[in-house]
């Protein structure tokens, strides 16, 4: 195994899967939405084996107006990961991949770790504001964290699915189970009550569909070599 690569939701991991067939060397991933599901699952995943390379993927929303459906952004840790266990330093990404990475056309950027989807235009402008980050997701501080324990390199790889000037049709936050999955009996109890949003959620289907597909045509220029 050289890499391992993480999504939250299959939805986001779907395009990539025939990618990662023709690179035996990859595993993917699906470790569930926010930290703690992310964290729980990276853990258990890596006490039966390590990889060289940890890629946290997936959708991120847009905080930076300049940012359009798509875009493919990435974030490198700013120092080598550190493994308490061994007391040294772990090897830090391929500088590589930063190369390849700009080289296919994604962007590099300061991304936030949030704790619940922001869902409005202002919930976004004001994140912007307040950590002056780029784009926003909800599982890469977590994985970041238990590579570093660990000494394994890890980068951020994340495709804006939904911009900063743009809200929503939805509160996901508040159709979220215990486990942060859609509560499916909540959502569709909220399409019966607007069912005008309809449309919008359709909408937002196809957009995030794109989304993956950029995604996985990206990951697919800098894979590393078998």
């Amino acid at each position: 195994m050289s890499t391992l690569v993480c999504f939250a939701l299959k939805e986001e991991a779907a395009p990539f899967h025939k990618i990662a067939a023709q690179h035996p060397g990859v595993i993917t991933l699906i470790v569930g939405i926010g930290r703690q599901n992310a964290e729980k699952s990276v853990r258990r995943f890596l006490n039966s084996g390590e990889p060289k390379l940890v890629l946290t993927c997936g959708f991120a929303g847009g905080l930076n107006p300049d940012l359009k459906l798509g875009d493919v952004v990435f974030e490198m840790p700013l120092t080598p990961a550190l493994s308490p266990s061994a007391g040294e330093r772990g090897a830090k990404p391929d500088e590589g991949l930063s190369a390849k990475l700009l080289a296919a056309g994604a962007k590099p950027v300061k991304l936030f770790c949030a704790d619940r989807i922001a869902t409005t235009v202002a919930e976004k402008k004001a994140l912007c504001d307040q950590t002056g980050a780029d784009a926003v997701e909800m599982e890469s501080a977590a994985i970041h964290a238990v590579c570093a324990e660990r000494g394994i390199p890890c980068v951020t790889v994340r495709v804006i699915s939904d911009t900063a000037d743009e809200n929503l049709p939805l509160d996901f936050n508040a159709l979220a189970k215990a486990d942060r999955s859609i509560d499916f009996a909540k959502l569709f109890l909220a399409i019966a009550r607007s069912p005008g949003k309809i449309g919008a959620l359709m909408q937002l289907q196809k957009k995030t569909q794109f989304a993956a597909e950029r995604l996985a045509e990206v990951l697919a220029k800098v894979l590393p070599a078998e």
